[in-house]
């Protein structure tokens, strides 16, 4: 038993090594992917005006590299760029630019962004769950819990919303007391 020992240690860390290696590649291929769209969409929307589907995607680009002011820049063209884009998209650039300027703690104006969302998605989980978020940052408790429990009525098993509306409704109950 002894002797196995030393190759029971070897194999387990080869296993690791290996496990690390496959992460790593995964990682650097997508990263690669990323860098590959960023650099295209860069320079043909330097060149010429794109579509609001390209200014969206590369100012999601901009806001994985947490440079939110450029992403701000970038959802505003995508807004301009097609005056017949789809409520749902349209909802979807409002979300983004509301969570850049909250990024930015600049919380009142990514309400009135997550606010323009759901005029046009009322339905739109991610927004509502987004605005709860910065009216708790807000302290503005029971807006919150509005915003959550509305999620709720459109999507009774959103983790985040069914844990954040918990919380805040033990923080309501203790405050009263």
């Amino acid at each position: 038993m002894k002797e196995q020992l030393p190759v029971i240690y070897i194999s387990v860390l080869l296993i690791i090594l290996i496990f690390a290696v496959i992460f790593v590649l995964r990682e650097v291929i997508k990263t690669r992917r990323s860098e590959n769209i960023f650099s295209k969409l860069q320079s043909k929307l330097k060149k010429e005006k794109g579509t609001s589907k390209e200014y969206y995607e590369l100012g999601s680009l901009y806001l994985d590299k947490k440079l939110f002011v450029q992403s701000i820049s970038l959802f505003q063209k995508a807004l301009k760029a097609d005056k017949e884009i789809e409520p749902e998209n349209q909802a979807l650039i409002h979300n983004a630019m509301g969570y850049a300027y909250f990024a930015q703690e600049q919380y009142d104006i990514a309400i009135r962004q997550y606010k323009d969302a759901l005029k046009l998605y009322p339905e739109y989980v991610v927004a509502l769950n987004n605005l709860g978020n910065v009216y708790e940052k807000k302290q503005m408790i029971p807006q919150a819990l509005e915003c959550y429990e509305t999620a709720l009525t459109s999507e009774p098993d959103n983790k985040i919303a069914k844990r954040r509306a918990e919380s805040l409704r033990k923080r309501l109950v203790t405050s009263d007391n």
